[in-house]
């Protein structure tokens, strides 16, 4: 660490990020959590307790968006800039379909960093997506790993339930699985999670399994107070960021002015994307029930930013149509609002301080509200607000007194506690005037990013951070120093199985070896890997990655990597581990010589729910690990931090060996992470069925040929290894 100053990577990757002028609610990802770390990495680039902030998210070159979000780097000031990778193709897709694709911007990040020579102090995921790549990183470089989830997939599990999918429907549409488990690996793998709610970190949370070994850290968010001002004060100062501002007032009112008869009654006012968690048809059947509501205010509702809703996403379609039919329905002409568009910088401020001057009232309708941050900016405008009583609104009305909370899945509830706001002006002075006091007192960013820092530095003294991977290896040869390229194969069909071509392999790796280095990566153990290459008259190679990843070697005389050991090390207590597994009658450690002090291996009896079982275990015993199933019978536990693909990317990163000059084989699941991503992959023709999902992904190569010679053809498909001339 440069002068006692942190250098922060924070990773939000889905949705349309920049700087300024955000397109909030453009369309279901680009929602609350864009805006919340573009703000968050601003307010920390202005800490003097910063040296550096980068903000990672992902390269799109597509014409349907602005050309701002394909630049590599956006600079926002001295110390902030918006770094952006590409992953998963050019294209502008949906947060769902990014899973695949994740391991390319964990692999392209890595050799960013490497090519700048600057190491963070800590990485921050935020979401799901962007907890796995922050995972990643903070096992390979050996960095802390800070996790925030802003929603949780268990919660959008459970509501897609009630709206009665079917689990094949969840999966297939929005991979929910998929993104649970990723989230139960990010909250097993970090350091700790900050939440903006204490009900978050109780409720939310604990369903679970990882939270048991996970430190919560509450950090409510905070807003920019000078652009969500007072009304009062924003309406009489001269000196406000004058045309901007005035002009979106000006250009707000007009566009209101188009929908509403009687402009001047107050004002109802709701802004959210158009997501059915959200509610917002709820308030439109509540306000269109209620005649004497009507009577006495005018309702708004900006659902994020429209063109056409015919192109839009089906679910946008589903909740812009119902509005529509509402406003029909209850014959709404003239008193609610639908604009197109808003726009985030000055638009929304001014529409807040707009309500507020009408003696309006702002809602949050949403069914589950995981913080609500809309409510805090329209506290710090001076507009009242009702909510709903499940989420993050119960601490904002809490903190500053601003409102009220209702059970938003009763629409009677709704509107009586807009009336009694309302029609009582004493009550609506009280709820404005505590509401911008209570915003000033718990909801800036100055007192957000100085908790947060505090937390990263006591984390920092708790554990001090570990050598460099490039520092670490005790047994650094000149070969590998040397070697541009890397070539790394499985052994059990995979290398083995094809006499033939077996030779033909190692004679085609023998000529090249004055610039390539030769590995395996393998479940076998040390002694094990010896006999084979023994037995079929091969060489040692310069690299073994044996027991899974839990090992890695060196050279004719096998000197162990220590600075690997090192790495894996941290956080695990393999006694505990074997201790608590023992306990579980259908499974039986293996022999004892393959078993190793990074490896613990067990047959297990085939079941559906054994799996599940182990996890549950291991999580409640708040332990960390890597959990490696084969073959329904083969069950390893390895530290969190080791893998096959994870040695090798250490191995990428300490000998200076790009990921693109480094091919991999194998054949069967267990070699899936190593296949995946920036290096060169080839799957044998033999391969395990289970490895055709991995089929249409950049740079893996299917093989026709088997064992060694669909290896041949690989590195022929790629020219790997050039013919000598």
């Amino acid at each position: 660490m440069k002068n006692d100053q942190l250098y922060i990577q924070l990773f939000s990757l889905h949705g349309l990020l920049r700087a300024e002028n955000i397109e909030l609610g453009r369309d279901l990802d680009t929602g609350g959590q864009i805006k919340y770390v573009v703000e968050l990495a601003k307010s920390l680039s202005e800490s003097e307790r910063i040296r550096k902030v980068d903000l990672f998210t992902r390269r799109i070159n597509d014409k349907t968006v602005s050309p701002d979000y394909g630049q590599a780097f956006e600079r926002v000031n001295e110390k902030l800039r918006i770094v952006r990778i590409r992953c998963g193709g050019s294209k502008y897709i949906r947060k769902e379909l990014l899973w695949p694709h994740l391991d390319e911007f964990v692999d392209k990040t890595l050799k960013l960093v490497k090519d700048e020579g600057d190491l963070p102090d800590f990485v921050h995921g935020h979401y799901a997506d962007a907890g796995y790549v922050a995972s990643e990183l903070s096992t390979l470089w050996g960095v802390p790993f800070v996790f925030t989830g802003h929603s949780l997939g268990r919660e959008k599990k459970n509501m897609l339930k009630n709206a009665g999918l079917s689990e094949d429907e969840m999966n297939k549409k929005y991979r929910i699985d998929h993104r649970i488990a990723m989230e139960e690996l990010a909250i097993q793998t970090a350091d700790f999670v900050i939440t903006s709610t204490s009900q978050e970190a109780k409720k939310q949370y604990a369903k679970y399994e990882a939270q048991a070994a996970t430190k919560f850290c509450v950090i409510p968010p905070g807003i920019d107070t000078k652009r969500f001002s007072p009304f009062y004060v924003a309406s009489k100062d001269d000196d406000f960021e004058n045309d901007e501002l005035r002009q979106a007032n000006y250009f707000m009112q007009q566009e209101l002015a188009r929908f509403l008869t009687q402009p001047e009654k107050p004002l109802i006012f709701a802004l959210s994307r158009p997501d059915r968690r959200k509610n917002i048809q709820g308030l439109v059947s509540a306000y269109g029930k209620d005649k004497g509501l009507q009577a006495i205010a005018n309702l708004a509702i900006f659902a994020g930013i429209r063109k056409d809703i015919t192109k839009m996403d089906e679910s946008e379609q589903q909740v812009l149509t119902e509005l529509l039919l509402l406003m029909d329905k209850f014959d709404l002409y003239g008193k609610l609002a639908i604009p197109k568009r808003h726009d985030v910088d000055y638009e929304v401020p001014e529409l807040y301080r707009l309500a507020a001057e009408k003696f309006g009232v702002f809602v949050n309708p949403a069914f589950h509200e995981n913080f609500g941050l809309t409510a805090i900016e329209a506290a710090a405008c001076g507009l009242p607000i009702v909510a709903t009583d499940d989420g993050g609104p119960r601490d904002i009305v809490k903190n500053c007194q601003n409102g009220l909370l209702v059970d938003t899945h009763d629409e009677s509830r709704i509107s009586e506690a807009i009336k009694r706001i309302l029609l009582d002006r004493e009550i609506w002075k009280s709820y404005s005037k505590n509401g911008i006091k209570g915003v000033r007192e718990h909801y800036t960013w100055q007192a957000h990013c100085s908790t947060y820092i505090t937390e990263l530095q006591k984390q920092q003294a708790a554990s001090p951070a570990e050598p460099e991977a490039q520092k670490t290896s005790r047994a650094i040869g000149k070969r590998l120093s040397k070697a541009q390229k890397l070539f790394v194969t499985d052994i059990d069909g995979t290398l083995l199985g094809d006499e033939t071509s077996l030779k033909v392999l190692i004679e085609k790796v023998e000529r090249h070896r004055d610039h390539m280095a030769f590995g395996v990566a393998t479940g076998r153990h040390l002694s094990s890997i010896q006999d084979a290459f023994a037995q079929h008259d091969i060489k040692l190679p310069d690299v073994i990655i044996a027991s899974v990843g839990s090992e890695i070697y060196y050279g004719p005389k096998m000197l162990p990597d220590n600075g690997w050991k090192a790495h894996i090390s941290m956080h695990w207590d393999r006694e505990k581990v074997e201790s608590v597994l023992s306990e579980l009658p259908f499974l039986r450690l293996q022999e004892a010589e393959v078993q190793s002090p990074f490896k613990i291996s067990y047959y297990m009896d085939e079941s559906v729910d054994h799996l599940s079982q182990v996890h549950h275990v291991l999580s409640q015993n708040r332990l960390r690990y890597e959990l490696i199933y084969s073959d329904s019978n083969f069950l390893d536990i390895l530290p969190y931090r080791a893998s096959k693909g994870k040695a090798i990317r250490y191995l990428s990163y300490k000998w200076n060996i790009p990921l693109q000059n480094i091919l991999v084989s194998g054949d069967t699941e267990n070699d899936e992470d190593m296949l995946r991503g920036e290096m060169r992959a080839v799957v044998v023709g033999n391969y395990q069925a289970s490895l055709e999902r991995l089929k249409g992904l950049r740079h893996i190569y299917f093989a026709e040929a088997e064992y060694a010679a669909g290896i041949l053809e690989g590195i022929a498909h790629y020219n790997f290894l050039p013919d000598e001339k």
